[in-house]
């Protein structure tokens, strides 16, 4: 059961902060992953990798681009970078050891608040 109701609650809060805020959904899918199910760094960010795959994000960004809040051309361009930035970075990563993984994806999401906590 809580597999089942945990998975399900991962994937529902993972989802709206997706589409409310534009996160990727592994920001919140990792961490959920590491402390509820008690995965370990490369298997919690390989799994959340299955999760973003399309079309995980299709309706929020069908919900964006119906307001006219997407920019396709660029979209595209990133959608091509990201292709072949995760084929890269995900062989890059299992030359690291999980504390190593776990420190790097910590220290990205501090970096990441603190500017945006900042930023005007």
């Amino acid at each position: 059961m809580k597999f089942l109701l945990g998975g399900l609650g991962i994937g529902l809060a993972a989802g709206i902060l997706s589409g409310m805020v534009g996160i990727g959904g592994g920001v919140m899918i990792v961490p959920a992953l590491v402390y509820v199910f008690g995965m370990d760094q490369h298997m919690a960010q390989g799994t959340s990798l299955l999760v973003l795959l399309p079309p995980s994000g299709l309706f929020a960004f069908l919900a964006y681009y119906k307001a006219g809040h997407v920019d396709v051309k660029l979209g595209v361009l990133i959608f091509v970078g990201v292709l072949l930035g995760g084929y890269l970075g995900g062989h890059w990563a299992q030359q690291l050891s999980g504390l190593a993984l776990r420190r790097g994806f910590a220290a990205f999401m501090v970096i990441a608040a603190v500017n945006m906590w900042f930023k005007k």
